[in-house]
């Protein structure tokens, strides 16, 4: 493919609370065994782009980690391949990135050193399969500046966290707004651009120049009356986590028999790194309905409508409803969670109850495994 991807993977956000305290959200883990980049770098691989720059920030040691072979995305190429950039302090720059559009322009010379005449831009808290290819032919046809992928959600969906846009009968963008406080239209951005190189090079070094650093207000919302700005629609799966209740949401759809068909079934397929565990092991008096458990797993309990991530130990008479428990959790006899998310590496006392009775509850406990 003629294009070179970018993944702005180095956000926080407020609306995570605790679940981003240790890791970037695109490290957060999604389906038993899957990162939340995964998806974006999937999707480029599987669309035949050849060199892909992560541009991180926040909180990265455990995104690193994960990145730190790229041959399980097909990445490992004499040509092209995965780049992993940060912020770097320069004779010019001190700055940490201050912005999407600042990211791009601390890591200009990347841009300006490849041959690809186009650039896919995608955030890294999107959970979704696209092939860009189509995306390309499609902002080539319409003579684009900028291709804006999008998606209309249901009626009653909040999109008040999301970039809201209006588009004509063409597809043109006329109206973006970044957040707003209310809205009546429900198409939204998904945080996946296409732009000629040469284009994106010469906005960000004005921007820059200007002391701009957000790509969508300073470059989509401030020129969408210049630039030609269209919108490409999606009808496929696709789910932002970059929320406690959307990240809860997105991971109880792997539960849906559609939505693991769609992923785990059909082609294309989602690539992760491999960690070397043994299977799932289910103890005589243990009982699974309708969950996802990952390799690693030992359990002795009564679990249902929940995910288990990869090595956790679940102890005798414990009972997990609706939950999410992340990698390397031990939990001891007769705990109870009901509407949980329990945080990786944690260690939950015998006899414990958690229960989120208005809303989703983290459950965040210290680690005495290991204290001396």
């Amino acid at each position: 493919m003629r294009a070179v991807g970018m993944i702005l993977a180095g956000g926080n956000s407020y609306r995570m609370k605790e679940l981003s305290n240790k890791r970037a959200i695109a490290a957060m883990p999604i389906a038993g065994s899957f990162r939340s980049i995964d998806f974006a770098l999937s999707s480029m691989s599987n669309s035949r782009i050849q060199k892909v720059a992560v541009l991180t920030q926040y909180n990265s040691r455990s995104l690193n980690e994960h990145l730190s072979s790229s041959k399980w995305w097909d990445f490992g190429r004499k040509q092209g391949g995965l780049y992993v950039f940060s912020p770097t302090v320069t004779v010019d720059n001190n700055f940490w990135y201050r912005g999407t559009a600042d990211a791009l322009y601390q890591n200009i010379d990347f841009l300006k050193n490849c041959h690809e005449p186009y650039v896919v831009i995608a955030a890294g808290d999107g959970v979704y399969k696209l092939d860009f290819n189509r995306v390309l032919e499609y902002h080539i046809a319409k003579k684009a500046d900028i291709t804006v992928v999008c998606k209309e959600l249901p009626a009653e969906e909040d999109v008040t966290r999301f970039g809201v846009l209006k588009m004509n009968e063409d597809c043109r963008i006329e109206q973006f707004e970044e957040k707003p406080m209310a809205s009546d239209a429900n198409t939204i951005s998904c945080g996946i651009y296409v732009i000629r190189r040469r284009q994106l090079i010469e906005l960000i070094e004005k921007n820059a120049a200007e002391g701009r650093f957000d790509f969508v207000r300073d470059v989509l919302i401030r020129y969408k009356s210049v630039k030609r700005i269209f919108g490409y629609k999606i009808d496929s799966y696709w789910s932002n986590i970059a929320s406690v209740d959307a990240y809860y949401r997105t991971n109880m759809d792997f539960l849906k028999p559609e939505v693991r068909d769609y992923f785990f079934r059909q082609y294309p397929e989602i690539h992760s790194k491999v960690v070397d565990l043994p299977p799932a092991k289910y103890n005589p008096g243990s009982e699974v309905h309708n969950s996802l458990v990952s390799a690693g797993t030992i359990l002795n309990g009564y679990v249902e409508n929940s995910i288990i991530f990869k090595n956790v130990f679940v102890g005798e008479n414990c009972v997990i409803k609706n939950s999410i428990v992340l990698n390397d959790v031990y939990l001891g006899d007769n705990v109870h969670l009901e509407n949980c998310i329990v945080e990786s590496r944690d260690t939950i006392r015998a006899n414990t109850y958690y229960n989120g009775e208005d809303g989703i509850k983290i459950v965040i406990e210290s680690d005495e495994r290991y204290v001396l």
